[in-house]
């Protein structure tokens, strides 16, 4: 856990997106998309597709198996980098909308225990469209 103050929007950034990425390389791999052109779509290069295999990157938080499922769905929609801004979207509100932001943000930083999303304005991102 952190010590300091970490906003839910920098949990989405330093966290988040990283492990989605990681998850979609994968899966996009698995289904068959050659190394380059998954690293083309997703703005990464090879090396890092190599890295999440080994789970040397990616690799801080863990998606519970709704989640799973829902990245699963995105990379069966995933073609080109449109396609992965949109699914990348999509699986962010998901994310907010299943609580599952909070409980992220809780495990990873030091936020007062009576912190709720309704209270802190959080409701916003957590339905947000």
């Amino acid at each position: 856990m952190v010590n300091k103050m970490i906003l839910p929007q920098e949990i989405e950034t330093f966290y988040v997106i990283p492990a989605l990425r990681k998850h979609l390389a994968l899966e996009l791999d698995k289904n068959g998309m050659k190394q380059k052109d998954v690293a083309a779509i997703l703005g990464i290069n090879t090396a890092a597709i190599s890295q999440y295999r080994s789970a040397k990157r990616g690799g801080k938080i863990h998606f519970n198996e709704p989640i799973v499922a829902e990245i699963s769905t995105s990379a069966s929609r995933i073609n080109d980098r449109l396609s992965y801004i949109r699914e990348t979207q999509r699986l962010l509100r998901v994310i907010r909308a299943q609580g599952v932001l909070c409980t992220i943000h809780k495990q990873l930083a030091n936020i007062p225990e009576q912190c709720e999303p309704k209270s802190v304005g959080c409701q916003h991102l957590e339905l947000c469209a």
